[in-house]
């Protein structure tokens, strides 16, 4: 028989010490690390666009200054001067020419990925939630590949935009964390291929991580299929979520067809079931989400008519999005 020792509290308060202490220091040093790489990089970029300015430096090595540079430091430095990181390097201090509007919440990486944006108020809002979210570069490269922005930007109006670019998407009310269209290209589902609802469910239960970026801030699931009964009627909503930043259950629906006012009507009723019968004190109404492949506008408008405003209708597009295309309908809602 096994004898387990006992350890004096003492002597584990000792170890907690230790360990926190440890785990503290080794946090600030990386910090230390990376405000120092970005500083760095910062200043080499200032030197290279002071050197360009002047005018006969920029006579005597026009467009070879960066190739130059390379080869040169590469033989003095040994490496970290490809003529690549040279290009970032200025660019960087050209994008940020204010030392202090450089966040050190960021890395290094990160600043390569929003560098890459020319629209200035799109990099700031990237900018904002990546350190708002703690997104790693993974997790920033596929919300600008999806076009995060635009898209959030499409539920918004004109106020709402100016001030996601000023802050990024501040979450304080439900219109807040809803997506005019939400792009699941991470089930690879090939189009035209069209899976069942069942299916489409199984697919995001199982990317259920990537789904959950995809949602946004706040969201922690609470179960599929969850089933509620009524006067002897059970019901099953597809997807159940919990935000905790809004403190509220947020109920998905999933449509691969057009949504009919039926679908809405049902929406409603769960929405209804959950405030009376799952809510807790502290919890605010719930919100009620249709994700559906095709969404009729006048449909939707008439069926949800003095209805909850908590209950969005929003549709699923299985591929990237055209980029064009999204940019020119926010010029169109900025221009009414």
């Amino acid at each position: 028989m096994k004898i387990e020792k006992t350890i004096p509290i003492e002597y584990q308060t000792l170890l907690n010490q230790i360990s926190t202490t440890f785990l503290q220091g080794q946090n600030r040093a990386v910090r230390a690390i990376n405000t120092t790489i970005l500083e760095t990089y910062w200043q080499i970029g200032e030197h290279i666009v002071e050197f360009e300015q002047v005018g006969k430096s920029k006579a005597t090595y026009g467009n070879r200054l960066l190739q130059n540079l390379s080869k040169d430091l590469t033989m003095q430095v040994n490496r970290g001067f490809s003529h690549s990181n040279l290009i970032r390097m200025r660019q960087f201090y050209q994008e940020y020419p204010i030392y202090a509007t450089v966040s050190h919440k960021l890395s290094w990486s990160h600043y390569i990925e929003l560098i890459k944006i020319d629209n200035v108020n799109e990099r700031q809002f990237y900018e904002n939630q990546a350190v708002h979210e703690n997104w790693g570069i993974r997790e920033l490269r596929r919300q600008m590949e999806t076009s995060l922005y635009l898209r959030l930007a499409m539920s918004k109006d004109t106020e709402g935009i100016l001030q996601m670019h000023k802050k990024g998407n501040i979450i304080e009310h439900p219109i807040d964390i809803i997506k005019d269209t939400y792009v699941l290209e991470f089930l690879k589902i090939p189009e035209p291929y069209q899976v069942s609802e069942k299916e489409l469910e199984t697919r995001l239960i199982d990317n259920l991580q990537t789904f959950l970026l995809e949602l946004g801030k706040g969201f922690t699931f609470v179960g599929r299929q969850y089933r509620i009964s009524l006067d002897n009627t059970h019901y099953k909503i597809d997807l159940v979520f919990y935000h905790r930043i809004l403190r509220c259950f947020v109920l998905i629906d999933l449509k691969i067809n057009e949504v009919k006012h039926q679908d809405i009507g049902q929406m409603n009723m769960y929405m209804g079931y959950f405030a009376e019968e799952e809510n807790t004190e502290g919890d605010n109404p719930p919100i009620g989400i249709i994700l559906t492949r095709k969404k009729n506008e006048l449909v939707v408008k008439y069926a949800t008519y003095g209805m909850n405003s908590q209950l969005f209708v929003s549709k699923y597009q299985l591929y990237l999005p055209n980029e064009e295309e999204l940019r020119l309908q926010l010029e169109r809602i900025l221009n009414e």
